[in-house]
């Protein structure tokens, strides 16, 4: 996990997302109409503009779409962890996302490249979802 960034902060869409990160589990907001999975989370569903959404459990497995290598680190707190990757994970679930991806090196990124969800200890003691490179 990428150290000294601040914690993320909740808010009235996300909080039920955070919180089932607290309990180890990654929530998809799923509309409660017509059934339409998104991300990120929002007040209302995209496809039917419904505002009733029920959160189902990911089973925190996906590939890769894209990625990228980030070498010039965006903050000063990042000079020493780079190179690190960022990517767009497509979970099983129907949703992409973004993550970092650890447990190989840079170089062994490929697209379809399978990954695992793992949550890591943010300093603060919250729990922040990433990724790892799966060995299926």
């Amino acid at each position: 996990m990428l150290r000294g960034l601040p914690a993320p902060v909740p808010d009235l869409d996300t909080q039920p997302f955070w919180d089932g990160c607290e309990a180890g589990k990654f929530l998809v907001p799923e509309c409660s109409v017509c059934g339409a999975r998104r991300w990120p989370p929002g007040p209302m569903c995209p496809v039917c503009r419904s505002t009733e959404t029920t959160w189902i459990e990911s089973t925190g497995r996906g590939s890769v779409y894209s990625w990228l290598v980030v070498h010039h680190p965006v903050n000063p707190v990042l000079a020493d962890q780079v190179p690190y990757v960022v990517a767009m994970i497509d979970l099983e679930e129907g949703v992409r996302v973004v993550g970092n991806v650890e447990g190989c090196e840079p170089g062994e990124i490929v697209a379809g490249l399978p990954v695992d969800l793992v949550f890591e200890t943010h300093e603060d003691g919250m729990q922040i979802p990433n990724f790892r490179a799966a060995r299926r």
